[in-house]
Formats: structure tokens, sequence, C-alpha cells
């Protein structure tokens, strides 16, 4: 693979994900794939996990839109980073807390990986403190549902 097909992989990855497409999106990733959220304390390997994790994703932010910015790459190592833009409404109780219903706006980072022509990893990043500012509700209390004590 070489730098632009990674990128247009992560680019259709993106557009895909923007229409909570998860069909879509499934297409592109490796029958391994693993997709990580630190700031929500997520990690999905494989296709049915993947499945499974975007869905509860979609349910909880149902307007999710992400455009990629920039991003870094070399073809010697299939890593691209890219940096962006997520818009996205904290909805339902997942989080052990009432939103205000607004739309939050964060800068994002994600690292992909590939193998075989597909997206193998993904890590998505935010500031989850500001997710939850945006969204009127406890940094510490969206903590504690997501990491109980250990938060």
């Amino acid at each position: 693979m070489n730098s632009h097909q990674m990128l247009d992989l992560a680019q259709a990855l993106a557009e895909a994900k923007s229409r909570q497409d998860v069909p879509a999106a499934l297409r592109l990733l490796h029958e391994d794939m693993v997709l990580e959220s630190p700031p929500l304390g997520s990690r999905a390997r494989g296709l049915p996990a993947n499945e499974k994790a975007l869905t509860r994703f979609f349910a909880s932010f149902p307007d999710y839109e992400v455009t990629l910015d920039g991003h870094a790459v070399t073809d010697d190592t299939l890593v691209l980073v890219c940096w962006g833009t997520a818009r996205m409404t904290m909805t339902g109780d997942r989080f052990g807390v009432t939103p205000n219903g607004r739309r939050a706006e964060l800068p994002v980072f994600i690292q992909f990986s590939f193998a075989d022509g597909l997206i193998a990893g993904e890590r998505f990043s935010f500031d989850l403190s500001e997710l939850c500012a945006q969204s009127g509700v406890s940094t510490d209390q969206v903590r504690h549902t997501l990491f109980g004590r250990a938060a």
C-alpha cells in the first residue's frame, strides 16, 4: 500500500462513519481490526466486535460527523495519522449523565494501521473533558461511569 491508498481508506471510513453507515465502514476494515478509543475506555477486536462498538457509539452520538483536515504518513510503516474535527451530540444515558442536547465540536487525532489493503487498526483520541463541558455534564461523573473506581 502507498500513502494515497491509506489516505483514501481513512477518508472513506470517515465518510461512512459521518453517515453512521456501519455496513459501509465494516467493508473497509480488516477481519482482525482493532478499534480503540482511550477517552471512552473502549477497545474492539474483529469485525463482530467493531460492528457492536460502532452501533453503540452511534446510539450515543447519532449525528456524529468527522472531517479529516491533515495527515502524516510514511509508506514504509503502513501507519497514517490524521487530525481533524468531530461534531457530535451526546445523547442517552450510556455515560450516567443527562447531556444538554447541544452539538459538541472537538479536535480529534486518529492513528490508522493497515494490513492486506484494509484498515487494521484505528486509535481515536479526543479531549473527553471538552466533550463533557460542551455537553453540559460532569467529566468526573462520566469518567466514573466509564472507568469505575479507577477514574
